[in-house]
């Protein structure tokens, strides 16, 4: 049945067919039709005009001036996790910094114990309430990690649950392997990651993607790759988390190897940057985790002066920043790092999509694509999506 929104104030987001992600300059050309209808029928986007092109018949939903833009593309999260870390809340609150949390047996390994103990089918009725709350909120598409397993059962076990989300929900859901999120307590660092690369069969058979924490304190380049390679072996391309807590190298070896992105970035240098460029890589920054961590926002505006694309993702988990609200990620990409609104659509939208491989599908008004789509009360425009960050807008969403 086809599907007809008339009288939008604005339609945002619109994309040429082709275009599967937006670089430099080209992040300010989001498209933006005024008083316009879009038609969809059996989830696809058939058409979009202004008003003063007639629209074909079908049912119809009256916009009243509202605002229409793609759902969210959410490219990093880690919101299957079992338990709570309130507690290092406070620990936060009481100065200490990421890294001392994690020095004293907290942090990811606090996930990890928590997890061990939790069954599988509690583990997956803990976070599907995550995801169902994050479509509320317009997101249309998440990538979602495994990495508070950290050894081979409760890893595999977290993989089985994200797969049965996916299987359980309208929306795209892509699943990646980061065993090496830290070393698992009870091994060495060197048999840790001989167990990583030993998982990787297995780990295929479940994941879209392999990803490492290549940062100080966690897992070297040396270690990066030897994992990449394992993971190149049986078929998984790289995600890499580099550069949060120092230069790490990460960007760099991710970008040798493929990677379809490389996320956090807080820390990076113009190296970073002359690395990217002419990749196919896209940078994601993550400012949910600068927010809540209170460390430095990622160079958005010059990776994007230095003619990159740049994505935005919530990086939802418990220690770093438990929140899956891209609307507020949003917010804080054009609050925090300067955005322009339309940069900042697109950071969420088209480029995010790219960031976990569907842009092809998602993350745009374009013909042929998902009809996943949010449309708000009347009266939004884009500009105020980030301007009004806390007020309630979303009339419906379209999965």
């Amino acid at each position: 049945m086809r599907t007809v929104i008339v009288n939008i104030g604005e339609l945002a987001g619109v994309v040429p067919e082709g275009v599967l992600r937006k670089t430099g300059a080209g992040m300010g050309e989001t498209g933006i039709l005024h008083d316009a209808w879009i038609s969809f029928s059996d989830g696809i986007i058939e058409d979009f005009a202004p008003m003063s092109t007639p629209h074909p018949s079908g049912e119809t939903v009256d916009a009243e001036g509202g605002l229409v833009i793609p759902a969210f593309c959410d490219s990093h999260t880690h919101l299957v996790y079992a338990g709570s870390r309130d507690g290092e809340f406070l620990d936060k609150l009481s100065g200490l910094s990421y890294e001392e949390i994690a020095a004293r047996g907290g942090g990811i390994l606090n996930s990890s114990d928590i997890l061990h103990r939790c069954s599988e089918d509690d583990l997956f009725a803990a976070s599907l309430p995550r995801v169902r709350e994050i479509m509320d909120k317009g997101t249309g598409a998440v990538e979602i990690k495994s990495g508070y397993g950290l050894n081979p059962q409760d890893e595999l076990k977290m993989l089985r649950v994200i797969r049965r989300i996916r299987e359980a929900v309208p929306i795209t859901v892509k699943s990646t392997f980061l065993g090496a999120h830290a070393v698992g307590r009870g091994y060495s660092h060197e048999e840790y990651v001989r167990t990583v690369v030993e998982m990787m069969p297995r780990a295929a058979e479940l994941a879209d993607y392999v990803d490492v924490f290549c940062d100080k304190g966690f897992f070297t380049v040396e270690d990066t790759a030897a994992i990449l390679e394992a993971g190149a072996r049986c078929g998984l391309r790289p995600k890499i988390h580099a550069n949060e807590l120092d230069v790490s190298g990460g960007v760099q070896v991710g970008v040798h190897y493929g990677a379809l992105s490389v996320d956090h970035l807080e820390r990076t240098t113009e190296a970073e940057i002359e690395a990217l460029r002419d990749s196919g890589t896209m940078p994601t920054m993550l400012p949910g985790s600068s927010f809540f961590l209170g460390i430095p926002y990622a160079n958005a505006k010059g990776f994007i002066r230095a003619g990159l694309g740049v994505a935005l993702a919530s990086d939802y988990n418990p220690g770093s920043s438990p929140s899956g609200d891209m609307r507020f990620v949003m917010a804080l990409g054009c609050i925090k790092m300067r955005l322009t609104p339309i940069e900042a659509l697109c950071a969420v939208t088209l480029n995010s999509a790219y960031a976990m491989g569907v842009s092809d599908s998602m993350g745009s008004i374009t013909r042929g694509k998902r009809a996943s789509l949010i449309l708000s009360d009347p009266g939004w425009t884009l500009t105020k999506l980030p301007y009004l960050y806390q007020t309630p807008f979303i009339r419906s969403v379209w999965h």
